[in-house]
């Protein structure tokens, strides 16, 4: 049966930008290069997400989800510090900044830019600049400099309905936080049932830089972190 011409694919060629290219030469290298591994745990962010709209409340800033976890990130990488390392001519170089760079799915396709020394930053501060750049990103006016320099990553794709998955990591960072989809659980504890707000987390790390308990304390912190928002704020 020969099919209606509303059915048919229409063959066409996308131009990619030069940035679109530079993230797909880093996506490359690090599937040939980085020998990683992936670990994963929930957490429980009921109290974040209450804070985060009385947040915004009160600071009459828009604080989205992905500004506590560029906030928390950032803060545990301080504290596990190896994570920020690269491997060279038989040494560890750990990075002198935190840079975290997070996936932004813009119009022209999926852009990187990186909120620079966020370690240093508030969660207003982080939140504002994730605001600029992700406007930046839709707009196509992302520089060379937006996206350069992470020294470790994010990727969220809780908004799509993905319950949890695992992120590329992006030389020349040696981990990266993957977030999944907010989903509501039942809990049964002393006789009473309640429900809570639960979120995957994934790390995909580099087993040439960081071993998988270290890895494992780090992702811990992460998830301490975020089961208290008020220590974040």
């Amino acid at each position: 049966m020969e099919a209606s011409a509303s059915n048919k694919i229409r063959s066409s060629v996308i131009p990619l930008t030069y940035i679109q290219k530079l993230i797909i030469k880093r996506m490359l290298s690090s599937k040939q290069t980085k020998p990683c591994f992936y670990l994963e745990v929930k957490a429980d962010i009921t109290e974040l997400m209450d804070n985060r709209h009385k947040l915004k409340k009160s600071t009459g800033v828009k604080i989205t989800t992905n500004s506590f976890y560029i906030r928390v990130l950032a803060l545990s990488a301080l504290k596990y510090p190896l994570v920020l390392g690269t491997y060279n001519d038989g040494k560890i170089k750990i990075a002198d900044s935190i840079n975290v760079g997070f996936a932004v799915n813009a119009p022209h396709g999926l852009v990187v830019p990186v909120i620079k020394n966020a370690h240093q930053k508030s969660l207003v501060e982080i939140a504002k600049e994730e605001m600029l750049m992700i406007n930046k990103s839709r707009a196509n006016t992302l520089t060379l400099e937006d996206v350069s320099g992470e020294t470790t990553a994010l990727s969220n794709l809780g908004a799509y309905g993905i319950d949890s998955f695992i992120g590329i990591v992006p030389p020349p960072a040696s981990v990266i936080l993957s977030v999944g989809n907010t989903i509501h659980e039942c809990f049964y504890d002393n006789g009473k049932i309640s429900e809570r707000k639960v979120v995957s987390l994934s790390v995909a790390a580099d087993a040439a830089i960081v071993t998988g308990s270290y890895t494992a304390q780090f992702l811990a912190q992460i998830k301490t972190l975020l089961q208290n928002p008020n220590d974040l704020i």
